[in-house]
């Protein structure tokens, strides 16, 4: 029997995700807003977020949400770290029993600091939970570029069985059981590509780039295996990986944010223009009061905090960016 997938979130990496899915098992897409159902079933686009991307026939969307979650074998979460509790809460009605859960969410919830896998196990106890996550630009996947991701759940033999659904193609999904590690890089990972972008921002070289990326890599990697997750999985796709495409990519909403604040722009301002989240300004805040919780100094993150609390400006912190790596590389005070 094929496993039925329901699929919560319309914006570009739940679209995508679907559209891959969809040439493995039967997918329908829920999404809030009407116009985007409409354009995905009548003009086979989504024009608000993936505009000029052809969508495969078997995705098929709908705003009834009952419709999608009822029917689910498997549940994807794809809606923002801010509003992941509230449609949790809404889906929570209509799901089955043991229906495993997947996140694609790289980010935390602002106020109580949980990762999304958290707040799955906090509102639907008793099923399975993962994530996808890795160094997935959307529109790179939807244009037929290869792209490798990892399918994190913490039962090897679930993994294992939901890892064909995704798996597709020039799109290969690898395995891992260290969840916790895996969701983490991708939070990370964000706040990290804020701070490259606002050394790009002000024409920063090669040398400023590499040594922000192996730095923030370094912090990523501490607070991580400080809160559980395996070291080895931070150098893997879910963490320097993704860190290498959100940090170099054009096509990176936190990467944008940062190039923009090393302009001189004010982030309320670059956040108005833009139609798609950067997880990584909602998440500084809650990353930082971690650091602060497991007693670990994260320079790079502190600054990116800083700049986009409006505390101090891009240009400001630019120069002590990189004062970490004044001291003993491998292990910083």
């Amino acid at each position: 029997m094929r496993l039925k997938v329901g699929l919560l979130g319309g914006g570009s990496w739940g679209t995508t995700v679907a559209s891959v899915v969809s040439r493995n098992a039967p997918i329908t897409l829920w999404a809030r807003d009407a116009e985007t159902v409409s354009d995905i079933n009548t003009h086979r686009e989504n024009r608000k977020y993936l505009p000029g991307i052809t969508l495969p026939s078997a995705l098929r969307a709908t705003n009834d949400m009952a419709e999608v979650v009822a029917g689910a074998d498997v549940l994807v979460m794809g809606v923002p770290s801010h509003s992941f509790r509230g449609v949790l809460e809404e889906a929570k009605a209509y799901l089955r029993p043991w229906v495993p859960v997947i996140s694609l969410t790289k980010g935390l919830e602002l106020s109580s600091g949980k990762r999304m896998t958290e707040l799955i196990e906090e509102i639907l106890p008793g099923h399975p939970v993962g994530v996808l996550t890795g160094p997935n630009l959307a529109r790179e996947i939807m244009t037929g570029q290869a792209a490798a991701s990892v399918l994190s759940m913490e039962d090897e033999i679930v993994v294992r069985a939901l890892q064909p659904i995704f798996h597709s193609g020039l799109f290969r999904v690898y395995t891992n059981t260290d969840r916790l590690g895996c969701e983490l890089g991708g939070v990370l990972k964000n706040i990290i590509a804020i701070a490259v972008g606002m050394g790009d921002g002000q024409g920063a070289g090669d040398n400023t780039r590499s040594a922000l990326m192996t730095r923030g890599l370094a912090e990523i990697t501490r607070l991580g295996v400080a809160m559980g997750g395996r070291p080895e999985t931070f150098a893997g796709l879910t963490g320097m990986g993704d860190l290498i495409a959100t940090c170099t990519s054009p096509l990176s909403r936190n990467r944008h944010v940062g190039v923009e604040l090393g302009k001189g722009r004010k982030i309320d301002e670059i956040i108005a223009g833009m139609n798609m989240v950067a997880e990584g300004v909602k998440s500084a805040p809650t990353v930082i009061a971690l650091a602060e919780k497991h007693g670990l100094v994260m320079p790079i993150a502190q600054d990116v905090f800083d700049v986009t609390q409006g505390i101090r400006t891009a240009q400001e912190v630019f120069r002590g960016l990189l004062r970490s790596a004044v001291g003993d590389e491998a292990h910083p005070g």
